[in-house]
């Protein structure tokens, strides 16, 4: 196969596309936002970090739109999108990357722990969705690709409420590549362990060393491999692909391995 030839091709397919990524600020999100810049696109960031978007420093002082927004907020989204109206008058992509994890087992998750990571990760997603589809619509084509995560997939101890929100995301998925079809496609990345400052906030050195070795690949995931996907199948070569689930996880759930 020859890459430099995909890498233009993805490019020309995604050329001067309006893009919105959420969470877009560090991590798996910062990853796609510089991925999406390389190939030429029109990048916009929505992220709760105002001392990021307040700096404008790293990633984010390349793209067109730093925006300052809390996805699980439906005001703060609508304020978003009409802000985008303004600027680009619509909208080709939309990926929902914002996430929060707050590791707890059932009896230590607090209702207000449930609700928070609920709101964000999937409510979030659904917000977001729905201002994007009604552009997606009157225009007539768009895409929206959701994170979701292995753990939406498997059951992992102490992680209640982000497995749920995930599982969600898979689902929500599916319903809206049904309901949106033909006109916007939809599909889900579902990464297993990447090396992201959130893992980095959970884990120690020595429990990633551990992480690694029981996955198949020998070693964690990089945002840029879920970037890299994230942009083919915004591409016109994706064009037959919605409703679909991707693994991105080093076969760690090839054979069943449950996270932990």
């Amino acid at each position: 196969m020859n890459y430099s030839n995909n890498r233009n091709n993805h490019k020309k397919n995604t050329e001067r596309q309006r893009v919105l990524v959420t969470g877009g600020a560090s991590g798996i999100g910062a990853a796609i936002v510089q991925r999406f810049i390389t190939v030429g696109a029109r990048v916009a960031v929505v992220d709760k970090d105002a001392q990021a978007i307040d700096n404008r420093g790293g990633i984010l002082a390349s793209v067109e739109m730093a925006l300052l927004g809390d996805v699980s907020d439906p005001l703060s989204i609508n304020a978003v999108f009409t802000e985008l109206d303004d600027c680009w008058g619509g909208i080709d992509v939309v990926v929902n990357n914002a996430g929060i994890s707050i590791p707890a087992s059932l009896m230590e998750t607090s209702f207000e722990a449930w609700n928070q990571v609920l709101s964000v990760n999937l409510t979030g997603v659904f917000l977001v969705s729905q201002c994007a589809a009604v552009r997606m619509k009157k225009q007539g084509s768009g895409v929206i690709i959701n994170i979701g995560s292995v753990s939406g997939m498997v059951g992992m101890p102490n992680y209640l409420s982000y497995n749920v929100s995930k599982a969600g995301v898979i689902e929500l998925t599916k319903t809206l590549a049904l309901e949106l079809a033909p006109t916007i496609r939809v599909n889900t990345i579902c990464p297993g362990y990447v090396m992201t400052p959130m893992q980095e906030k959970e884990y120690t050195r020595e429990e990633f060393r551990v992480l690694a070795s029981k996955v198949p690949a020998k070693r964690l995931g990089s945002p840029d491999e879920i970037a890299a996907l994230v942009v083919y199948l915004v591409s016109e070569e994706a064009g037959f692909i919605t409703g679909a689930s991707f693994v991105i996880d080093g076969g760690e759930t090839a054979g069943g391995l449950a996270s932990g």
